[in-house]
C-alpha cells in the first residue's frame, strides 16, 4: 500500500465522520474524535514496532495498511542485512584461520595502527601478545626504530628488512605491508636470517674460489703465452692445441674477473654520499673504448640531457659496458649500436639499443639470473661468461634505478637503465 492510498483512508474516515456527526449537529467534534482515534491507533502500532525492534530476530507483529507495508519492508532488510552480516563474519574467521595456519606473521591494524588481530607466528618475532595487545598502538609496542619510521611512512612499495635486537644469532626480519579499507594495514612478518645466511655462503663460496683459482690459472695462462710466443720451436701439431687451451684460459680469466667484480658489488654498501656522475664524459669515454676494441662496429651517442646520476662510476660504467658490448656481440656486423641518456618526465634513461638478432620473449624474464644463457653454442661462440646482465641488475639496483629489456626476434633489443632524476 502506498502512503497516498494510506492519506486517502485517512481523508475518507475524516469525511465519514464529518457526515455522520453532522446529523447529530457536531460535525467538528466527530473528526477530532475520530482522529484522535486514529493517532492513537498509530501510537499502539509504533510501540509494537519499536519492540520488534529491540528483537529483530522474531517475526514482525501483524499489522495493517501502510503499517504492514512499512513493517515487511524493514523485515526483508534486517533479513538480507543479517544475512549479508553473517556471510562476511564466516568469511572474516576464514581468513583469520588461514593466517593462523601461516608460517609468516601476520598483523591486522587499523587506520590509527591499533593492533586488530595477530597470529601466533608473529609472537616471537615481535614480541607482540594476543589476546592481550589487541586495541594497542603497534609502534608503542615494537621498540625499533627502523620499523616504526617504515611503518608510519605509509610507503611500502618495498619490503623492509631489518635486524631484530635480541638472541646470540643475528635474527633479520622482512616486514611486507598492505593497506585495504579505509586506512587499515596487513602486515606480514617472515624470519629471513637462513635465507641470509645461505645466501652469504654462497657469496664467500665464490668469491674465495674465484680468489683461489686466480692465481693458478694466471701461471697457466703465463706459460701458454710464453709457449705461444715461440711457436716455431713447436711441431705444428702443437700449435692449434695450445692456441685452444690459450683461448679457454682467457675466457676462464674473463669469468673469474666477472664473478669477482659481481661478488664485490653485491657486497658492497650503498652510500648516500656518492659522488654525481657525469653521463656525458662517461658515455663518450666508453664509446672510444669500444670504438678502438671493435674498429668494425659503429657506437653512436644520443645524449639529450645534461642530468648527472649519483653513484659510483665504476659500476655504472662496468654496467653499460656489459649492455654495449652484448649489443656488438650480438648484431650483425656494420650495423649501428646506439647509446641513449634522455630526460623523460621525473626519470632519466639510459638506453642500449641495437638492430641485432633479438632475444624470444619467452627467455627475457630470465636473463639477468647468473649463467642464464638464451642459446649456449652462441654465448660460447661469443665468449660471454653468462653474468654481464647479473652485473648490470645488480649496479641497477645499488643506484636505485631499474633495467627494463625490450626485444623482438630479428628486430633487435632495447636495454634501458630507468634512473630517478635528481637535481
Amino acid at each position: 500500500m502506498s502512503w497516498l492510498a494510506a492519506a486517502g483512508r485517512i481523508v475518507l474516515v475524516a469525511a465519514l465522520s464529518a457526515a455522520l456527526g453532522s446529523i447529530y449537529g457536531y460535525p467538528r467534534e466527530a473528526v477530532i474524535i475520530v482522529l484522535l482515534a486514529l493517532i492513537g491507533f498509530w501510537l499502539y502500532q509504533m510501540q509494537r514496532v519499536q519492540l520488534w525492534l529491540h528483537q529483530p530476530k522474531q517475526v514482525p507483529p501483524d499489522a495493517f495498511g501502510i503499517w504492514g507495508e512499512l513493517l515487511a519492508r524493514i523485515y526483508l532488510h534486517q533479513k538480507r542485512s543479517l544475512e549479508a552480516q553473517a556471510h562476511l563474519q564466516s568469511t572474516v574467521e576464514y581468513l583469520e584461520d588461514s593466517f593462523a595456519a601461516m608460517r609468516d606473521g601476520v598483523v591486522m591494524v587499523d587506520e590509527h595502527g591499533a593492533i586488530k588481530w595477530l597470529n601466533q607466528a608473529v609472537e616471537p618475532l615481535l614480541g607482540l601478545r594476543y589476546p592481550e595487545d589487541t586495541g594497542q598502538t603497534l609502534t608503542n609496542l615494537v621498540r625499533v626504530p627502523e620499523f616504526n619510521r617504515y611503518f608510519l611512512a605509509k610507503d611500502y612499495k618495498t619490503p623492509l628488512q631489518y635486524l631484530a635486537v635480541g638472541g646470540r644469532e643475528k635474527t633479520y626480519l622482512r616486514v611486507e605491508i598492505t593497506q585495504f579499507g579505509a586506512g587499515e594495514r596487513l602486515l606480514f612478518v617472515r624470519d629471513v636470517s637462513g635465507a641470509l645466511r645461505m645466501e652469504q655462503m654462497r657469496r664467500d663460496f665464490v668469491a674465495n674460489v674465484s680468489h683461489e683459482l686466480r692465481t693458478p690459472l694466471t701461471v697457466i695462462s703465463g706459460y701458454l703465452g710464453t709457449f705461444l710466443g715461440n711457436t716455431k720451436d713447436f711441431p705444428q701439431r702443437y700449435v692449434k692445441p695450445l692456441q685452444q687451451m690459450g683461448q679457454q684460459a682467457q675466457r676462464m680469466e674473463n669469468l673469474l674477473k666477472d664473478l669477482l667484480w659481481l661478488s664485490r658489488i653485491e657486497s658492497e654498501k650503498r652510500d648516500d654520499e656518492r659522488e654525481p656522475i657525469d653521463i656525458r664524459g662517461l658515455l663518450q669515454e666508453l664509446r672510444d673504448e669500444l670504438t678502438e676494441a671493435y674498429p668494425d662496429s659503429a657506437i653512436l651517442l644520443e645524449i639529450a640531457t645534461e642530468k648527472r646520476v649519483y653513484g659510483d662510476y665504476r659500476q655504472l660504467y662496468s654496467a653499460v659496458s656489459n649492455l654495449a658490448i652484448n649489443a656488438i656481440k650480438y648484431s650483425p656486423g656494420g650495423s649501428p649500436v646506439t647509446i641513449g641518456w634522455s630526460l623523460q618526465g621525473d626519470k632519466c634513461l639510459l638506453q642500449v639499443q641495437d638492430s641485432g638478432i633479438g632475444i624470444d620473449s619467452v627467455h627475457i624474464p630470465r636473463l639477468t639470473e647468473r649463467f642464464y644463457r638464451v642459446d649456449d653454442s652462441r654465448s660460447s661462440a661469443t665468449g660471454g661468461t653468462g653474468l654481464g646482465l647479473a652485473i648490470v641488475k645488480h649496479a641497477a639496483a645499488a643506484h636505485e634505478a631499474q633495467l627494463k629489456i625490450e626485444s623482438k626476434l630479428g628486430e633487435g633489443s632495447t636495454f634501458t637503465l630507468v634512473f630517478p632524476a635528481r637535481g
